[in-house]
């Protein structure tokens, strides 16, 4: 699995959950892990979820630190699961900076008592699954009670690489455990 932190900001506006997306701008490969720093503003036909999209939920952070995953593998069901092992792998990581059991995971995001910190998604495209998590830098002008990391003292580059290191290891585990694991006749 590959790895790249982009340096430029981007939008991110749902676009980038269509596949391939990773190697048409940053000729990245295969399975894959990226993450960027942008506003975010899901344009409505980006809008995954059912429920957000029936209630016509707006989506928009004037700045995410955004992680955008890609598998080429068609099973959604073991999409959503990576998707909340990432979530799992941003909370612990934040955790561990802010030195307790600060956050909480409900559903697909965290949340430091009634504050939401993050956005996530999981998506199949007609050749891969995709996963979108978007965590706050600063919590301004949101639609919603949020914190960012700016709240806690976090830089996002740091944490950033910290997750995508951490993902990508547990990928290779999870392959490696395949790998070693005989079957019972």
């Amino acid at each position: 699995m590959k790895s790249l932190f982009i340096q430029e900001e981007i939008l991110f506006t749902g676009e980038q959950l269509h596949s391939f997306w990773a190697y048409k701008n940053y000729d990245i490969l295969g399975d894959n892990i990226v993450a960027f720093i942008g506003p975010c503003e899901i344009d409505e036909r980006y809008i995954i979820g059912i429920d957000h999209f029936k209630k016509k939920t707006k989506i928009k952070s004037e700045r995410m630190l955004h992680f955008l995953v890609e598998h080429f593998d068609m099973d959604l069901e073991k999409a959503i699961l990576r998707q909340k092992l990432l979530v799992d792998i941003l909370k612990d990581k934040l955790d561990h900076r802010l030195k307790g059991n600060i956050l909480q995971r409900w559903g697909d995001d965290l949340f430091d008592s009634d504050y939401k910190l993050t956005v996530s998604a999981t998506v199949r495209t007609s050749v891969s699954t995709k996963i979108h998590l978007g965590v706050n830098v600063f919590s301004r002008n949101t639609p919603v009670k949020t914190k960012g990391l700016e709240d806690y003292g976090i830089a996002p580059h740091d944490i950033a690489q910290a997750v995508m290191n951490q993902y990508r290891l547990d990928m290779r585990l999870i392959s490696q455990k395949l790998w070693r694991t005989r079957s019972i006749e």
